[in-house]
């Protein structure tokens, strides 16, 4: 929603200082100069970028124009989710957590909670873990050292939309460069021409260098920082799950090992711990 209410406001100050300055909007509506940036810019993302990571790109451009998933609300589903897990791993054992690991789908405890059972890579980050809790011969040290290099991966994976997004972003200005020399280039085949008409053709090339600047730096870039911020927020579920998991593995009673989880949790985000204690309640 942010996003679009930012747009929203690039467009009003831009093109409102323009009109205040009594500039004609007209002269901003050049086709061709739209057509070499905009289509320059996604031939380039094309030529950049794989498959996978351009759908991965269009997904999380998508999901930037909707609430972010994550809240405090989002959290405390996961630390009652954890907490409920624990439980039945301190009551029946590890085995007893076999029938909900390998069928989260039909758990009754993953049931509880969708939005954690669509997401995934948070789904399979906490049951490929809790399995091998379940086969066992893992020490806490190396469980925590192996879901450390998940995580780094993730968040490799994750950091490549904002980043190749950056990259085109910065290619922009270039774009508008380009259209503007193409424009000047016209624009001498008409050196002859009356001034009214050389004045025209010149500010309709200066239009490529706007443009190009104007996307840049007010939609693109902002864009990429958003999914970078995005794809940190999401590593930061997963650093919760491991502090929770590996507080367990070491044998804590699993209202500290949720704590541990909730500690790791940023400020914007982390429930006090009366608000998550009261869910635990509720979760039990």
């Amino acid at each position: 929603m942010f996003v679009i209410i930012g747009i929203v406001i690039v467009l009003v100050a831009v093109l409102g200082g323009f009109a205040i300055e009594g500039g004609p909007f007209l002269v901003l509506i050049q086709y061709a100069e739209f057509l070499i940036i905009i289509g320059a810019s996604i031939g380039a993302l094309l030529i950049s970028t794989p498959s996978k990571t351009l759908s991965k790109i269009l997904k999380k451009l998508t999901g930037t124009f909707k609430n972010g998933k994550i809240n405090e609300k989002f959290y405390l589903d996961l630390l009652r989710l954890l907490y409920e897990l624990f439980q039945v791993g301190q009551k029946e054992g590890v085995i007893g957590l076999e029938q909900h690991v390998e069928s989260p789908e039909k758990s009754k405890v993953f049931s509880k909670y969708p939005e954690l059972l669509k997401d995934k890579n948070v789904l399979d980050f906490l049951t490929d873990t809790m399995r091998l809790l379940i086969v066992g011969g893992a020490e806490p040290f190396d469980l925590e050292g192996l879901m450390d290099a998940d995580i780094e991966t993730h968040h490799q994976e994750g950091s490549k939309p904002g980043m190749i997004l950056q990259k085109i972003g910065d290619s922009m200005p270039g774009l508008g460069i380009v259209a503007a020399v193409l424009g000047i280039v016209i624009t001498m085949q008409a050196i002859d021409g009356p001034p009214q008409e050389i004045g025209h053709k010149v500010a309709a090339a200066l239009v490529g260098t706007f443009l190009g600047v104007l996307m840049s730096y007010g939609f693109v870039q902002p864009l990429a920082t958003n999914l970078d911020i995005s794809a940190e927020e999401e590593a930061r579920m997963f650093e919760a799950i491991k502090a929770g998991v590996v507080a367990f593995a070491k044998g804590m009673q699993p209202l500290i090992a949720v704590e541990f989880a909730r500690r790791t949790i940023y400020h914007d985000h982390r429930p006090s711990f009366q608000e998550m204690e009261s869910a635990l309640k509720g979760a039990k």
